[in-house]
């Protein structure tokens, strides 16, 4: 990786698309620093700290922490990443979408690239509104009322936007995936911060080992028993972080080697005679990617699964021993009911999400008219039902893997109990994703050059 962005670097047309990448990033960064007006950002931050095992601990990872803070780019590239998907998945149930994604050309692509930006405004308008309400439910405000209200949703919709806007300014005129490498950026931003918890975590665990520090010395200290009662969870013992290390390296290794993963399906093309000449008798290979369905399954299924404990964090739970505190504790995110849910819709979504993005029956017939055909399967029903025993299988060990991504962190903080790591194998996923994807975008590039070059 390190050695293709140094040759890409030698190469001033790629220099020039490097640097314009990183303003944009500076410039995304910079607006994480700017809060909106109205919000007390210590006491939100504080709130949200103690969320992060619901769908909001979602939203501040992809936000890269801007969304506990308030900022102007809070929403960050969420309603865009929702929009997308919910167009995605419009495109395959209405056959108007469909016909202008298959025949539109480019021009169909641009109008579908239109929808999904006023898709996104409007969903950013909802997630405004909702942010607020939650900021004013929970007296987190400094001032109420028609103007800091418009102030903050105005605030939060035209970040998101923005950042919208900034992305496709990568995508055209940068490296390109504009949109992943902002989220890219955003989840990196937050490695220094988990760095200085691990690093306070650790002085916690010594404080509760020797004594000094209980939840009676910190409620003396001005501390609230909830706050009290989250910094006690969030020591760390030495020998947690070297598992914490290692296992991040392990997981590193492991999505590496599945994403570059792909089941080859041989392809043999008939001889055909057109005038004088012989056209076909290759043979060629159908990929099949073990996760074509990206980090997405994950996403759905954590906004889902963790939509019970989110409601409970809404509405409040009863005292110790009362039926909403007990169920609170049924549906929590570190309950074993959460773990197995989560792994069932991580399997279902893969499933549904590779049956969008690889059609059998499409596949068959493009096969058809070229005048390819799978050996020892006859073109048709055949090679339809072959190649959907491919796919299941290959989807299946592809949600596997995913599931295993997801509930890896999980179980590691339920062994060190530490909350903060439910959402590490999301993570971890999209970097290395996105890092591998700017990889082959450059390589691409500096390919197209070559040939480019040795064609003048």
């Amino acid at each position: 990786m390190i050695a293709t962005i140094r040759k890409a670097w030698d190469i001033p047309e790629l220099r020039k698309k490097i640097i314009f990448t990183l303003l944009i990033l500076l410039i995304f960064r910079i607006g994480n620093a700017i809060t909106v007006p109205y919000v007390d950002t210590a006491t939100l931050s504080s709130y949200l700290n103690s969320q992060t095992t619901t769908i909001l601990g979602l939203y501040n990872v992809m936000s890269g922490g801007a969304f506990a803070q308030a900022t102007v780019f809070a929403l960050s590239i969420q309603p865009y990443i929702n929009s997308s998907i919910i167009i995605q998945l419009l495109t395959v149930a209405i056959p108007a979408l469909e016909r202008l994604a298959k025949e539109g050309g480019e021009e169909g692509r641009k109008k579908i690239q239109s929808i999904t930006r006023y898709a996104t405004v409007a969903i950013a308008i909802l997630q405004a509104f909702g942010y607020y309400m939650i900021m004013k439910r929970y007296d987190i405000l400094t001032d109420q009322g028609i103007w800091p209200a418009l102030v903050i949703i105005v605030s939060f919709i035209a970040g998101s936007s923005f950042v919208m806007w900034m992305g496709e300014q990568v995508t055209e005129f940068g490296i390109g995936n504009g949109i992943s490498i902002i989220l890219f950026a955003g989840i990196m931003s937050r490695v220094p911060s988990m760095v200085s918890g691990m690093y306070e975590g650790v002085v916690t665990w010594s404080g509760v080992r020797s004594g000094a520090l209980t939840e009676q010395t910190l409620l003396d200290a001005g501390y609230t028993a909830t706050n009290a009662k989250y910094m006690l969870e969030q020591a760390l013992a030495p020998w947690s972080v070297v598992l914490i290390l290692v296992g991040i390296l392990a997981l590193i290794v492991f999505i590496v080697f599945i994403n570059s993963a792909e089941r080859r399906i041989p392809v043999q093309y008939a001889k055909r005679q057109v005038g004088r000449k012989m056209y076909g008798g290759q043979t060629s290979t159908l990929p099949m990617k073990v996760n074509m369905s990206g980090v997405l399954p994950i996403i759905f299924a954590q906004s889902i699964a963790s939509l019970p404990a989110t409601i409970m964090a809404f509405t409040g739970v009863g005292e110790e021993g009362s039926f909403s505190y007990k169920l609170s504790q049924f549906l929590d995110t570190k309950s074993v009911l959460y773990m197995v849910v989560y792994f069932i819709l991580i399997i279902g979504f893969s499933y549904f999400y590779s049956t969008i993005q690889f059609n059998p029956v499409e596949i068959a017939n493009n096969l058809k008219k070229q005048g390819g055909f799978i050996p020892g399967f006859r073109p048709g029903k055949p090679t339809v039902d072959f190649i959907r025993k491919v796919l299941n299988k290959v989807t299946l060990f592809g949600a596997i893997y995913l599931g295993i991504v997801a509930m890896v962190p999980l179980l590691a903080g339920m062994v060190i109990k530490h909350s903060s790591l439910g959402i590490g194998g999301t993570s971890v996923i999209i970097i290395v994703g996105v890092a591998l994807e700017t990889v082959r975008a450059l390589e691409s590039q500096m390919l197209m050059r070559q040939y480019k070059g040795f064609l003048e």
